[in-house]
């Protein structure tokens, strides 16, 4: 088992690709950092589940489980917030929560044009890699 911790960016990349390949189906040279998860991956709602048990998984060791928390990497229940969402869209203070929740997700294309069933499309192969590097650093 691999010492988390230690793990480089690469390395996380790596597993990550790994992860994706066996959730989704893709192929290796789809998963480029810059792919989103929706749009250039196909996922549905139904992948995030198994990649966030795939991720706490394979980051994991006996010494250290990487546990995920219910909504700490793809965010839910957005839309029951009026304050957060107005006529499809997420309001100023909707993107404030979005990047306090979210700060492994670049949210600056998105903010261009913030409609909320399309917040999942920012969710990059780059975001899973800043998410788990950032947890594994707690």
């Amino acid at each position: 088992m691999p010492d988390t911790a230690a793990m480089s960016r690469d390395e996380i990349f790596s597993n990550v690709q790994s992860v994706l390949e066996e959730a989704l189906g893709a192929d290796e040279d789809e998963i480029t950092l810059d792919a989103s998860l929706t749009g250039d991956l196909e996922a549905e709602s139904i992948d995030f589940l198994d990649i966030v048990f795939r991720l706490e998984k394979t980051f994991s060791t006996p010494d250290k489980p990487f546990k995920i928390s219910q909504g700490e990497l793809f965010p839910e229940n957005l839309m029951e917030n009026p304050e957060w969402v107005k006529d499809g869209q997420f309001t100023e203070a909707g993107m404030t929560m979005l990047r306090e929740r979210m700060p492994h997700v670049d949210f600056s294309e998105f903010e261009k044009n913030p409609e909320v069933n399309k917040v999942a499309e920012a969710i990059t192969v780059k975001s899973l890699v800043d998410f788990i590097e950032r947890k594994l650093n707690q």
